[in-house]
């Protein structure tokens, strides 16, 4: 029998299936609600074949699920808590920037002191 994997190991693995560029902005998307891949495609501007690939990987996580209508596949997030945590994400890095910019005008300002 296989040992289970340390939670600590399968969030680490959670976070590099999010890690790509592609996949975040997918699910920044797909927070508005369902989209037919046709809209992604058109909004995200890579070729069909990356976009594919980037949400197979996203399905096989249990990220996204697919439903077809007729020739269309729609994809949706497959629960809130992905929103959720975009929502946190773009909480934190609001946060982590605004920090930056504090310590941008600290420097500025030392450097019109000095001269």
């Amino acid at each position: 029998m296989k040992p289970a994997v340390p939670l600590y190991q399968a969030k680490a693995e959670f976070f590099r299936m999010l890690g790509h560029p592609v996949r975040i902005r997918v699910l920044e998307l797909l927070q508005d609600g369902p989209m037919p891949v046709r809209d992604l495609l058109a909004r995200i501007e890579i070729e069909a074949s990356s976009l594919s690939q980037q949400l197979a990987v996203l399905r096989r996580f249990g990220i996204v699920t697919a439903t077809r209508e007729g020739t269309t596949v729609i994809y949706e997030l497959a629960g809130g808590d992905v929103a959720e945590l975009m929502r946190a994400a773009r909480r934190i890095l609001t946060e982590m920037l605004a920090g930056q910019n504090e310590l941008l005008a600290e420097l500025h300002a030392d450097a019109q002191a000095a001269s």
